[in-house]
Formats: structure tokens, sequence, C-alpha cells
């Protein structure tokens, strides 16, 4: 093919494009136990946008890497094309779902494919087709027959206009000449009705009878960052307390949930939420509760009186029974005891319904002033009957064992996984109602329940598909109804993982002799945006797909990473801001090198056209070498200090990028390449460079290149005419010892720095000889010694070896300016010298000088004297 002198990914792509898919490079071949890659599948939006772009071209970097190592890799794609967005974007273009869906996976992969990921794309999946949905509805099955699942009454967003449940993204805010009644959330979004609360039957799986296991897995999770693990804890919500029973009068036991039980002295009321079975009852008889109950969500009232009370089981007093809105039905037991002193929701309450405020806790120290606000800390009872006095801590359980209505209890914040949606596009749920046996479960030789035509309506469609809608009952024979509720898609996306290791399988979800083989996933990559919901999901279905005895793996993935947000101007980039950037302005491979270059992949970055500006010159710089070299560049045979420190510094780049790589320090990876192409542009101009060395040079470079830029690196090495396709190429090796890279690169920078600072401030225009001077064997002993000593022991330590001690005031002096925190590691005398050595050819091309390196023996003593471990002295003349 014909090449310019500047290179042009697109001039190149399909080529290579080709050459990758006829090679079957990314094919993976049913191994036993290859390194699993997976990137969080999209959700089928229309485009990839630059959050895609930064996601995908990490675990495509780190696949790329390690298939270069010699690990099988499997880095699959798919999509999750079910859910409410193909709905809304499907109704905004007068189309069908599934259209809409499949135009936005044939655009998504074309750009997949342009950014150059290196997918198996004969394991692709869409969560959409019955062959993927199937299986959804049979994990129902098995759930359900596990005690899995539950069927009750749950709220949901109602527009009484379009008589449709409303997801909550479908509830926006309302138009300026809307006025909404109070605690009214919002408007339908396609007529700006006002939005209703109903109560529904729905369908839930039971994720709370994983809470403990959950919560406790977290411990064992060492490769997820921690703020994940910690968002997980919270959103479980373990709360150790008591359950305690309070006498209503006229209805019996009501039992309250307290993380605080010692401070049951100071409870002045009983509130019941709307839903608790005492509100129901007391709102058949009396017409002011049952107002409350029936409208409390728009109520200005924080809650309503009752005519009943309670018997505090500590004190034996009477106080007060409420029906309030601040206790949720679905929280602890739905009541709670009011302790307005030390709760701050139920200081909230009491100073409303101008309630008693009692103080039973006093704090260690300082006072408190319970009319302003509640005091929720640990300290001392008072007002506490026998227990005045106690601490908090040795109250709390001495309480629940005295009180015979108290007993021990956990609880958590978890809630059961509601999955019914009122929505077309989605699973349908493999529920027949039948009014003779009720909510009966699809046989398995009946799935899939393939989704009807889809037909616009104002309601659920499914609701409208009466042919499909009408049935038989699996149980009786007789007429029956199925689901019109489908699957929320976070069912999808519990188990794709999982699909992705057998998706031609046509009579099990997965090979469980393969998915024991290859799971955990060994690198997941997506936003901390998932870090609760969806990542808690595919914990709880790996263990409820264990407890059915589908899989062996309880806890699915391995090691997590996050990756941040491509900002612009400072906000995320959003179609809806008008700050977006799509992947191709800038050329889709200069986009993906500058999005792996710009930050950690954990860190949130700006995009700046300065900074993908640079991006785009090191592709050049790159190509240009290549290009030079390939075109005919005079080359020699040599074997100098130039080629020896070259060929070090290969070697402690390929030493830095691994680890970088390793450690999904990317960006560090690319700094290599960057520092590595201006050496050997240096290299090139300082001498006629040697052909072995040079050529070495460049094959090394972009194998460090190929995991993050490919079309440019298989390019080059294809104009080097290296053997094969360098996504098949081994990753370079460490040829030499080296004592520590990073080590000898800091000598290197730091005496070029100082030589600079000593041209500089003494105004010398022409230096015409550098002396660089290794200081005396015995320094090194004694930093070698400071650095295992501390403090005042440091002089004592030193000055007690003889070959130190022998240097007189000198050691001494130099003993106690090693009297000092934290010395860093140096290298040895040995390497040090030789290292210098290496690199005097970089002193001598940048100041045009002789360069003489020597050791503290071979110089006058004044210029010895100074010189010290990773500092050689340093003179110009």
């Amino acid at each position: 093919m014909h090449r310019g002198r500047t290179y042009d990914h697109e001039s190149v792509q399909e080529f290579w494009q080709y050459r990758w898919n006829q090679e079957n490079a990314y094919e993976l071949d049913d191994p036993e136990d290859p390194l699993y890659v997976l990137g969080m599948f999209p959700y089928t939006s229309g485009n990839l946008h630059m959050g895609h772009v930064r996601n995908y071209a990490i675990t495509d970097a780190y696949a790329r890497f390690k298939r270069m190592q010699g690990h099988e890799v499997l880095h699959p794609m798919g999509w999750d094309a079910f859910g409410l967005p193909a709905e809304n974007a499907a109704h905004e273009r007068a189309t069908d779902p599934q259209s809409w869906t499949d135009s936005c996976i044939t655009r998504m992969r074309e750009e997949m494919e342009t950014m150059g990921f290196g997918y198996d794309w004969s394991r692709e999946i869409t969560t959409s087709e019955p062959e993927y949905y199937r299986w959804n509805q049979q994990f129902f099955r098995e759930f359900y027959e596990a005690g899995l699942v539950d069927y009750r009454g749950a709220e949901v967003n109602w527009c009484p206009d379009c008589e449709t449940v409303l997801a909550d993204a479908q509830v926006v805010d309302p138009p300026p000449d809307v006025d909404l009644a109070p605690a009214t959330e919002g408007v339908c979004w396609r007529c700006d009705t006002p939005v209703e609360t109903r109560e529904l039957d729905q369908w839930f799986f039971t994720i709370t009878d994983y809470a403990e296991e959950l919560l406790g897995g977290l411990d064992d999770l060492e490769g997820w960052p921690d703020s994940v693990s910690e968002m997980q804890r919270n959103w479980i919500g373990r709360r150790e307390g008591a359950r305690i029973a309070f006498e209503v009068a006229e209805y019996g036991p009501v039992e309250v949930f307290t993380a605080r039980p010692e401070t049951i002295h100071g409870a002045t009321y009983l509130a019941v939420g709307p839903g608790h079975d005492l509100a129901q009852e007391l709102a058949s008889e009396d017409a002011t509760v049952a107002e409350y109950v029936e409208a409390y969500e728009k109520s200005e009232v924080a809650g309503v009186a009752t005519d009943r009370t309670a018997i505090n089981p500590a004190t034996g007093e009477e106080i007060p029974v409420y029906v309030a809105a601040y206790v949720l039905d679905d929280v602890g037991t739905g009541a709670v005891m009011g302790v307005p002193g030390h709760n701050e929701r139920d200081h909230d309450f009491a100073t409303a319904m101008d309630l008693p405020i009692r103080q039973v806790v006093e704090p260690d120290e300082g006072a408190v002033d319970l009319d302003r606000e509640a005091y929720s800390g640990a300290g001392e009872l008072l007002d506490s009957g026998e227990y005045t006095g106690r601490s908090t801590e040795m109250a709390r359980s001495e309480i629940v064992e005295d009180l015979d209505a108290a007993q021990p209890d956990t609880q958590y914040r978890l809630r059961d996984w509601l999955i019914s949606r009122q929505r077309y596009w989605g699973t349908p749920i493999p529920i027949v109602h039948c009014e003779e046996c009720g909510p009966v479960v699809v046989p398995e030789d009946d799935l899939p329940i393939e989704l009807p035509e889809f037909v616009q309506t104002r309601g659920n469609p499914l609701d409208e598909a009466t042919d499909w809608k009408a049935t038989t009952c699996p149980e009786c024979g007789g007429p029956a109804e199925r689901e019109t509720d489908t699957m929320d898609t976070f069912v999808d996306s519990s188990w794709y993982f999982l699909r992705f290791l057998s998706p031609d399988r046509e009579d099990v979800p997965f090979d469980p002799e393969v998915a024991d083989d290859i799971l955990p996933v060994d690198v997941y990559v997506g936003g901390k945006e998932h870090a609760v919901l969806h990542l808690l999901y595919i914990r709880f279905f790996a263990r409820a797909l264990s407890d059915v005895g589908l899989l062996d793996c309880r806890e699915p993935v391995d090691r997590l990473v996050n990756q941040g947000t491509v900002l612009h101007g400072g906000r995320k980039m959003s179609d809806t801001e008008g700050n977006a950037i799509a992947p191709h302005e800038y050329g889709a491979e200069t986009t993906r090198l500058f999005v792996l270059s710009a930050a950690h992949p954990n860190r949130d970055f700006d995009w700046a056209a300065k900074d993908v500006g640079e991006a785009y010159d090191l592709q050049q710089g790159i190509y240009s070498l290549v290009y030079e070299y390939a075109d005919g560049l005079q080359l020699a045979e040599r074997d100098g200090p130039a080629e020896q420190y070259l060929t070090r510094e290969l070697d402690r780049a390929v030493a830095a990028a691994t680890e970088d790589y390793d450690r999904f320090r990317i960006h560090q990876a690319i700094d290599e390449v960057r520092r590595l192409t201006r050496l050997l542009g240096q290299y090139r101009a300082y001498e006629t460079p040697d052909a072995g060395t040079y050529r070495t040079g460049l094959k090394t470079l972009l194998r460090l290149l190929a995991p993050v830029a490919p079309y440019l690196a298989e390019e080059c090495w294809n104009m080097l005419q290296a053997d094969g396709l360098i996504v098949d190429a081994d990753w370079p090796t460490v040829d030499s010892e080296i004592e520590a890279y990073d080590r000898e690169r800091t000598l290197v920078a730091t005496v070029r720095d100082d030589v600079r600072d000593i041209v500089e401030t003494a105004g010398i225009d022409d230096p015409e000889r550098i002396e660089l001077v290794v200081a005396p064997e015995w320094k090194y002993t004694a930093y070698e010694m400071a650095s295992e000593s501390s403090g005042d022991s440091v002089v004592s330590k030193v000055m007690s070896d003889q070959s130190i001690r022998e240097h007189g005031e000198a050691a001494e002096s130099y003993a106690k300016s090693l009297q000092q925190e934290g010395l860093e590691p140096i290298l040895s005398r040995a390497t040090e010298r030789a290292e210098l050595e290496r690199a005097a050819w970089l002193l001598e091309d940048e100041f045009d000088a002789a360069v003489d390196v020597r050791g503290a023996d071979e110089a006058d003593d004044e210029l010895a004297g100074r010189a010290e471990p990773g500092r050689p002295a340093i003179y110009i003349s």
C-alpha cells in the first residue's frame, strides 16, 4: 500500500481490520482457563460517547497487553438492549423499539471497530433476543421454585391520562404554567399530567435473603476499590439492635426495631407508618386517620394523632400513638418508638406535633440543647431507672436482656429487588394468572414467552395485546391471562458475563463446567455509578444460581476497575449539556490515545484540545521514526556508551511499562512510550545509529505502544518488516540485570538538572568539559547503615564501623547529615558509576562538551569531598 510521510489511521484501518479478522486475532477457542477481561456492556443508546471510549479503551489495552504476554484472553462484547430509553426513543421517532435497537447496534458496532477494539465478536450477545431472554425466564422459574420470588403490593408512579405506570425517569419537572399539589413529585414526560402514586401487585427477587452473605463477602473482595465496597456496605445497611413490643390498647403488641434500645426511657410516643396494619385498622374507624392514610404523600401535616395509647415496656408509662409519614412501611417493622431527645427524625416530628422531648443521655463532654436539636451520640444514661449512670454501650445489652418485651435483632437497609416493569420492551415475566389457581409459573417447555408485535398505545402495549395475553392455565387448563409486566433490565445484565462463555448453547444458559473453569471475571471495568445496583445484583445472581445448582462460583468478579468521567469545561460530557464531543471528531485513534494518557483510569479529566494535540503529535513522532528507518536511514555497527545506555533504557522502559499496564496505570505506560520516542529521536540525531540497537529500540517501542494505539503499531510493525502481526507478537522482555530502574533514571535526571543549573547560574556559555565524581565507597556504607537506624543512634551506629571512622571529622560530619527520617534507597557505587558512564553521551549531546566520569580516588580532595551517593560532584570548565 502507498504510505505518506504522516500517519492517518483512517487510511489503514480497513486493511488491518481485515487482516485481524482474517487471522481471527481475537477469537478464543474454548481454552480451559483464559484471562477474562470484561467492560460493562453498553446500553444501545445510538452512538458511542466518550464514556464508552474510555471504558473500552481501558479493557482493550489491558487485554492486548496480556495477550502479548502469552495469556489466552477472553474479551467479548454484547448489547444491553432492553429498557425504557429504547421505548422513549422509538416513541419520539414514531418507530418500534426493536427497529430502533437494531439500528443502534449496527451503528455502535461499526464505531467500536473503527476505534480498533479487539473483541471476540463470535461471542456477541443481545439481551433483547429470545435466545437470550428465555434464560431470564428460566432463572425466574428456578428462583420461584427455590422460594426466591415474592408477589406483593408495591407503590408505583401512575399517569391517569396515559393510564400507565411510569419509571422514575419518566416523571419530570412540570412546565412553568403547571401548579402541582403538595408532595406531588412531577408530571408525566409525555402529557404533563401530574403523576399519582398507586399500589400494584409486583414481582420481587428476595435479595434480602442474602443480605448477610453479600455484606460479609465484601471483606474478601481485595481487588475492588474500597469506595465501592463501602457504598455496598451502606446500601445493605446492617443495623444491630433490638425488636421491642409495645402493647397498644384494643389492638395488641406493636413491634418496633431500634438500634438504640438504651434510650427507651426517653420514648414519648409510638408512631406507625400509613401502611401498617394498625394504621389501616384505625383508618376504618376514624375519618381523620383515614383521610391522612389516603393522602399522606400530598399532606403538609407530619402525622395524625389517634385515640390509642401504648405502654412503654421499660417504664409502664402510657404514651400516645400516631400515624406518621416519616415511618416507612418497608423499613424495620413499619413502627418506631419516638425518642425525640436522641433521634433527629423523631425530634423533627415531636417539634412539629408539640410532643415532649426528654433527655436520657448525658454526653461525656459538653452540654446539649434538646430544644434546638437531638443528641444522638454516646454518653451516660439519665432518668433511666436502675440503668441511670450506666454508659450507653453497657446499658444497651443489659436492657435488651432484662426486658421480656425485647429481643436482639439485626435489620438491613437493603430492600427486596422489585423486578416488575409495566413496559413493553423487556423480558416477559413467565407467569399466568388464573382465577382458580392464582399466579402460576409457565412450564419450562413453553419458554421462551416471546414479545408480541409492538403496537403504540397509551398504556402498556402488552395489556392491549389481547391475543397474546389470553392463554390457558398450566395447572387446571382453564382460561388464564399472561402476566403483562416485564423484567427490570438489571436482570439482563446480572448474568450476561456467563452467557459470553457459551453463547451458542441452546440447551443451557451457560456451560457450568466452562463457568467453573473461567470464573470469576479477572478484570471488570465500568463506572462507579454502577457500584450499588448492578454490581450488587450480579453478586446476588451468582449466589442464587449457585443455590439452585447451576453455578459453583458465588463471587463473580475478582478485580474491579472504575473509570473516571470525561469532562468538558468542568462538566460531564452530555448531549443535553451541549458539551459532548463525538469520538471521531479528533480522529478515533488520537481520541483513544488521549483518553488513556490524560489521567489514571479511575480519575476524572477535562477534555482539552491542546492535550489532544499532544497525543496526535506522539503518533506522528513514532510514525516518523519508523518511516525514516524504512525509507533507508543510514546505519552503522557500533557498541559504545550510547548504545549501552539505550539498551539498558529499553529494559528500564519495558520493566516500567509492564508494571504500569499490570496495575492499570496506563497513562504512565504511555509516558514510557513518549519518553522512549524522545530518546530514540535523540539517539538517531546524535550519531549514525547502530543498526541492531536502533531496530531493537523501534520494535520495543512499537510493542509498548500496541495495546493503546493498535492501528499505528500494526502499520509501523509492517513497515519494519517484522515477523507476523504485532497483535500476535510477544511482549518484550528485560534482558539485563536492573538493580532499580527508577533509581537509575532518577540519578541521570538529577545529574542533568544539576549540570543545567550550574551552567545557567555560573553563566557558562560554552562549556568544554564536564567532570562527574562518584562518592567514595565508605559513604555508601555509611548511607546504608544510616537508613537502617533512626534518630540519635545514627551517628553512633555509623561511626562504629572502623572503615568509616578512619575518615575522621569528614565521616562524623557526613554521619550527622544522615540523621534524618526516611532516607531514600540508593544504587550501589558500582551501578551508579556504570550508569553515569553509559549516560555521559546525553550530556555530551546537550552541551557539546567532553564528559569525564571518575571515582573519588581519581579526583582532587575538594571535589571528592563534595560527592555523595546519588549526587556526584560536578565540575564544569
